[in-house]
């Protein structure tokens, strides 16, 4: 028997934040990713939520919460998230984070590591490593081009498959995942590079000092297997693969992306 889903909305400072919970007990609270929102950790919730007190919210400017017209950044959203576990009162948790996600509950961990138990990383984004360069720079070079720039590729790219070209489907694929997500473009690529630098976390990697789960996929070869090499660098941190899966493995596998969560869990309560 699944536990049920309950919905809340808590009023912050800066807008309205959606959210999810299922579960009793020690409080795990999961951060979705750049492109997602805080539904996409059901399937996790619930094979945790037995023995869990899972929570899931939507990001401020993400899903069902708020989108105010303000300055998006990844101290605004540990900020967010601060004023929401004490809304919650939850003083100490588990912390889960996804793609941006990762990030913000990484740099939550540097702020309040004594509210910590323990922090999970999925293909989180926060450092820079040698191949995210190219794939940073082909993001800001794609929101810059001009509506007619893609009705141009659109119009050319059936002309494309016809000779068994393929290459203008990647452009115009990334382009319209970029334009579905306005809050993590600004988070990830829009804003001026010395202030996503200034937020970048690979210098302090080793300040995180509670238990660390990275995990990934065993067949990932994306520039995510080199982030997670940089996390794993922290002084508390371990790093699993899931057999069999590529960098998708939350939406592939999250069967056993919950059953290496749940023994992480239960290891560092052991402690």
């Amino acid at each position: 028997m699944t536990a049920p889903i309950r919905n809340s909305r808590i009023r912050l400072s800066q807008g309205q934040v959606f959210g999810r919970e299922a579960g009793q007990g020690s409080p795990v609270v999961f951060l979705h990713g750049s492109w997602g929102e805080g539904s996409q950790w059901l399937p996790v919730m619930q094979e945790l939520s037995h023995q869990y007190h899972c929570i899931a919210p939507d990001l401020l400017g993400f899903g069902d919460s708020e989108r105010p017209k303000i300055h998006y950044s990844i101290e605004l959203q540990v900020e967010c998230l601060t004023e929401y576990l004490e809304a919650l009162k939850l003083r100490q948790v588990h912390l889960v984070g996804y793609e941006v996600g990762g990030w913000i509950a990484a740099s939550y961990g540097l702020r309040f590591p004594n509210q910590i138990k323990s922090l999970t990383l999925l293909n989180a984004e926060g450092v820079e490593a040698a191949r995210s360069g190219q794939r940073w720079r082909l993001a800001r070079w794609l929101m810059r081009q001009p509506p007619l720039f893609y009705w141009f590729l659109r119009l050319l790219d059936p002309l494309f498959r016809c000779v068994g070209q393929t290459a203008l489907q990647r452009p115009l694929a990334q382009h319209q995942q970029l334009q579905q997500s306005p809050v993590a473009c600004q988070l990830l690529f829009r804003r001026r590079s010395a202030e996503i630098r200034a937020e970048l976390l690979q210098d302090r990697v080793g300040w995180l000092k509670f238990p660390i789960l990275i995990l990934q996929g065993e067949c990932d070869r994306s520039s995510h297997s080199a982030k997670n090499q940089i996390y794993a660098q922290a002084p508390q941190s371990t790093l699993q693969a899931i057999a069999g899966a590529d960098h998708n493995f939350l939406q592939t596998h999250a069967d056993r992306t919950a059953e290496h969560i749940l023994r992480f869990l239960q290891s560092t309560d052991e402690i």
